[in-house]
């Protein structure tokens, strides 16, 4: 005769209750060209980096062909200091453009 096995009991998944890092919560305030930009209030890198983005969409400065390229306006030259970055340098954009 075949025994038939049974299924061991699935453990319940923990939830972690993960507190965010610190140091992305920390204030900071940007600088003179970051400022025209996102406002002269201190804010969380996290905030600062959402604020850069809700301003690139809202003037449509993400590139058509490329969605990975920002287009600089007449705000965002100075910050890049070019025509053009990739998304991936913002935050080191953002890490160059804050006060410590």
């Amino acid at each position: 005769m075949a025994t038939a096995k049974k299924a061991a009991p699935k453990k319940a998944a923990k939830k972690s209750a993960r507190k965010p890092n610190a140091a992305f919560m920390a204030p900071l305030m940007p600088g003179d060209k970051l400022a025209a930009v996102i406002g002269d209030k201190a804010a969380p890198r996290t905030e600062i980096v959402k604020k850069i983005w809700d301003y690139i969409k809202k003037n449509n400065l993400q590139d058509s062909k490329n969605k990975r390229m920002i287009n600089a306006d007449a705000k965002l030259k100075p910050l890049f200091g070019k025509d053009q970055v990739s998304m991936f340098d913002l935050a080191k954009i953002v890490n160059d453009n804050i006060k410590k």
